[in-house]
Parts: C-alpha cells; sequence; structure tokens
C-alpha cells in the first residue's frame, strides 16, 4: 500500500512516499522556489539523489512533475491508495485528523486567521492533489489536534473571557505529530508502556516547542495560539512582553505586517547573533568568540530549561526527557548544556553516550532517576499512518 505524504509551502511541495506494507519511505523530496522563473526539484528516488532546474509556475506544474519522477522510478503502475496532507493550525475545531471534504479544506482556509503563513499554502496544495487524485482520499493532519485537549487552565490566556470564546483565542500550540511520535517512541526504548509515564519532549530546531506529555497525551506546550510564543527560535522572537510590539511598531514606524514580518522572520537566534538562523553557524561564530552568538545560543537552551523546570511542576515529577528535531537531535552541546542545570531531577547525562551514537538511544547515566533520550522525529511517518487509519 502506497501513502504519498505532501507538506505544502507558500512557494514550496515537500513530499515522501512510504510502502506502508513495511512502513518505510522508498522516495522523498521537494521542490522550492515555485512560481520563479527557475524552480528547484530534488528528489530521492531508490537511493539515486536528483536535483533539477526548471519552471514549475504554480503548484499543479510542481506535484505533475514530482509524480512524473516518482512513476518513472518507483511507483511505474502501481497505484498510490492515500494522500496524507501537513495541516499546521485546525482551530478550535479539529482535535483529530480527518477525511478530507470541501468543508474542511474550507475550514483549514478559514483557520489562516490563526496561521497566516502557513495554512493558506496547506489549502492550497490539498486542493492542487485532489485535483490530481480525485479518487484517492486525503486525509488531513493538523499539527494542533495533540494539543486540541490540553486543560482549559493551561490553553486560557489572561483576557476578557468572552472575547477568548468569541474570536477562538488560546493556546493551540504545534509539532504535535513530532510530540506524539517521539513520545510513543521513548516509551518503547524504556520498554514501559506510555500510558504510565511523565515525558517532556524536547523539539528543538529552526522552530522549536517543549511539551508536557503525560500518559501519552499532552498536558500543556511552549507555543501558543500561534507558533510565535515559547521558546526563542531560528527567527521567531518566542515569548516576549506584548507592550514590545506596540513600543516598536510607535518608535519605528512599522505597521501590522511590518511588526509580524520582523517577529517572525527577523527575530530569534538570527535577530540576536546577526549571523545567522543556522544554529551550526550560531555555534561556530560562539566558539570563535562571538558574543552576540554566545548570547543567541546561551538564551536558547535557558529557555529549554526553563520550560522543563515548569513542565517537571506540570506532570508532578519526570519519567523521560527527549530531545528530537534537528538542533535536539545533533546538537551535543544543547543537549549538554541544557541538561546541566537539571540535577535537581535526578539528570545525569552520560558525556560519552551523548557525545557519540546516532539514531534512537538513551543518553543519561543508569542511575540518572530521569532518563534522557535522543529520539529523530518522523512526522512524514506519522502522518502516513493516519492517513491509512
Amino acid at each position: 500500500m502506497f501513502v504519498l505524504v505532501l507538506n505544502a509551502g507558500s512557494s514550496s511541495l515537500k513530499f515522501n512516499l512510504f510502502d506502508m506494507t513495511k512502513e518505510v519511505s522508498i522516495a522523498e523530496g521537494m521542490a522550492e522556489r515555485i512560481g520563479l522563473a527557475e524552480a528547484n526539484l530534488e528528489c530521492t528516488l531508490a537511493g539515486d539523489k536528483r536535483r533539477d532546474t526548471l519552471p514549475l509556475p504554480t503548484h499543479r506544474e510542481a506535484l505533475e512533475a514530482i509524480l512524473e519522477r516518482l512513476r518513472a522510478a518507483v511507483l511505474h503502475d502501481t497505484p498510490i491508495h492515500a494522500v496524507g496532507h501537513r495541516v499546521v493550525h485546525g482551530g478550535p475545531k479539529y482535535g483529530d485528523s480527518v477525511l478530507v471534504t470541501e468543508e474542511v479544506v474550507a475550514d483549514i482556509e478559514h483557520f489562516s486567521l490563526y496561521a497566516p503563513l502557513h495554512n493558506p499554502a496547506n489549502a492550497l496544495g490539498i486542493r492542487t492533489a485532489m485535483e490530481a487524485f480525485p479518487d484517492v482520499p486525503h486525509v488531513a493532519v493538523f499539527d494542533t489536534a495533540f494539543h486540541h485537549d490540553i486543560p482549559d487552565f493551561a490553553r486560557i490566556y489572561g483576557i476578557p473571557y468572552e472575547l477568548s470564546q468569541k474570536y477562538g483565542i488560546r493556546r493551540y500550540g504545534f509539532h504535535g505529530t513530532s510530540h506524539a511520535f517521539v513520545a510513543a517512541r521513548t516509551a518503547l526504548l524504556l520498554c514501559r508502556p506510555l500510558r504510565s509515564l511523565k515525558i517532556i519532549t524536547c523539539h528543538i530546531g529552526n522552530g522549536t516547542s517543549i511539551c508536557a506529555v503525560l500518559n501519552g497525551k499532552s498536558m500543556d506546550t511552549s507555543m501558543g495560539m500561534t507558533p510565535l510564543q515559547g521558546v526563542i527560535m531560528g527567527t521567531r522572537c518566542g515569548t516576549i512582553d506584548p507592550s514590545v510590539v506596540e513600543m516598536l511598531m510607535e518608535y519605528e514606524n512599522l505597521d501590522y505586517k511590518a511588526i509580524t514580518d520582523l517577529l517572525n522572520k527577523k527575530s530569534g537566534l538570527l535577530g540576536i547573533s546577526g549571523v545567522s538562523s543556522d544554529f551550526r553557524e550560531i555555534e561556530m561564530a560562539a566558539n570563535q568568540g562571538n558574543e552576540r552568538a554566545r548570547l543567541a545560543r546561551d538564551l536558547l537552551t535557558y529557555n529549554v530549561r526553563q520550560f522543563i523546570g515548569s513542565y517537571a511542576t506540570v506532570l508532578d515529577g519526570v519519567d523521560a526527557i527527549t530531545f528530537t528535531a534537528g538542533i535536539g537531535t545533533h546538537s551535543t552541546f544543547v543537549r549538554a548544556k541544557v541538561c546541566s542545570k537539571l540535577t535537581f531531577l535526578g539528570v545525569k547525562l552520560d558525556p560519552e553516550a551523548n557525545e557519540h551514537g546516532k539514531g534512537e538511544r538513551i543518553i543519561s547515566t543508569s542511575d540518572s532517576r530521569v532518563v534522557v533520550t535522543v529520539v529523530p522525529t518522523n512526522e512524514e511517518l506519522m502522518i502516513a499512518r493516519e492517513a491509512v487509519r
């Protein structure tokens, strides 16, 4: 059974083709710079990586080019049985994956109010794929779904209650597919049932969020109504005093679009370091004595520790802390720095295990009261599973 997973951005289209009889990816890649004169299409098919430059005026042409390569290299005459779509925001309505209908697509477009940088592109990708596969089931998998049932007191903001209810203003949380995946994998690593564990999952990448998982359910998460809240990120500011926004708009003469752009695309690690949004470049600059890069690096690890400490009280204890995503999986420095101030929880990191090894593994000592793990995330596989379900 073949399932195609799509993740549409405003000028990009990521894809992953799974053979779900074995739950293995057999092809993946991405079309970039869609709409420009020269777009890029990168595909890894049957182990062969290929990159082409070609005109892709719209997402339709991008999907057609992807399918042409898939059929030539791996699919041949085998049909695709289902298409799974990553959707960033499901609003207050969707607490689970859903079979796509016209009503669902309209809702996704409506919830662009909460995710203006993502949902419009997600909806466009779904419409494009439904035209290409009109007789195949399409399933929308929402980043927010895992956090849909967090307690009311954890998701409400301190504004007049009537306004929260009227406009759906609340904490929604993101990276839910990733947090659910790594929590389940952590339970397998510990050889314990997920329903009996208190886990703090740390998705640390260009976008970062922390999640308190109790018995397999999200109890709280660092991102809010939008992905802007919480830990400092690659280009996002994370949590700031709302008055800072008002002050910057007045002093810098910024309108709503300009301040939104500044907080989402020019802040975070990039804004503080002045070097890059790529943590590898920041880490290199910090090691060479760049003080702003060092400040950005230290703020990231400080923020992560803050949320871990907070969520230890939310869960009334911690069985495991799991690191995932680009930085969480690959940065030995970040893991060591974060864990160095968690000794009060009984965390003991094994330096050798932290520095070496790949894939899923335990990096704490055998006598650590809290098990620390590294689990590479696989959101695409989770989406494929949801499409099959």
